[in-house]
């Protein structure tokens, strides 16, 4: 398998490139548009045939690049299907296989820091790749104050879907803002603060009162974000 993580430093969002081979097909997770030439750099080094983009959720701290790699390479532009982005190319399901000869990614919803969030895993490596958007990041997780985000859903997310998948589990988050770049579900169990709770309500007065600022893109981003960043 091919794999490259790619980082944008001025979002601290993380971008996942993934391909059977050189030359074979690929996908992104999560691409960002200011970045589009380096995705195009690498697609075109590496021999590369883009055939999804796909989007975690309605991003609200920087604009997607779907829309403009559509354009380009004409790939199929992949959200879940309770987004409300009108721009979609396929919408896929909770359970439902996105195939990539074989390359297999799970999707899995897991609402609460937005309404609209899913998680992918992809099911043919050993161990597996989870792709946790900002459900999950290292050592946190997502906020729940705004697009609908809810926290006591995003508890349900994390401990009834995402902390029973085997603790050799590779978490690869959408953000990070300490300089990590890969955990494990086992390690998260272990070593992340927001996860050593007893209950959902001693998880959600955690995130209640976190207090955090808006995005600062966010009243930008997110209608774009609706039509896949164009």
């Amino acid at each position: 398998m091919l794999f490259r993580q790619l980082f944008d430093e001025a979002t601290w969002t993380y971008t996942y490139l993934l391909a059977e081979q050189e030359g074979g097909h690929a996908l992104l997770i999560d691409p960002v548009r200011e970045k589009v030439p380096q995705y195009q750099q690498l697609i075109s080094e590496l021999g590369l045939q883009l055939a999804y983009a796909i989007d975690t959720h309605v991003h609200a701290d920087h604009i997607t690049a779907l829309g403009k790699l559509r354009e380009l390479y004409g790939c199929e532009t992949i959200f879940g299907e309770r987004t409300q982005a009108q721009c979609a190319s396929r919408m896929v399901k909770d359970g439902e296989v996105i195939s990539l000869g074989n390359l297999h990614l799970k999707t899995i919803y897991t609402p609460g820091h937005t309404d609209d969030s899913y998680c992918f895993l992809l099911i043919n490596e050993i161990p597996q790749l989870l792709f946790t958007g900002d459900t999950l990041l290292i050592r946190g997780t997502g906020r729940t104050d705004f697009q609908h985000g809810d926290a006591y859903q995003q508890y349900e997310s994390l401990f009834n879907k995402l902390l029973k998948l085997p603790d050799t589990t590779l978490v690869y988050p959408g953000h990070d803002y300490k300089g990590m770049t890969v955990s494990t579900i086992g390690e998260e169990k272990r070593f992340n603060p927001r996860l050593q709770v007893n209950n959902a309500k001693e998880y959600c007065e955690i995130m209640d009162n976190l207090n955090l600022p808006n995005p600062k893109l966010m009243d930008v981003a997110v209608p774009a974000n609706l039509g896949c960043g164009l």
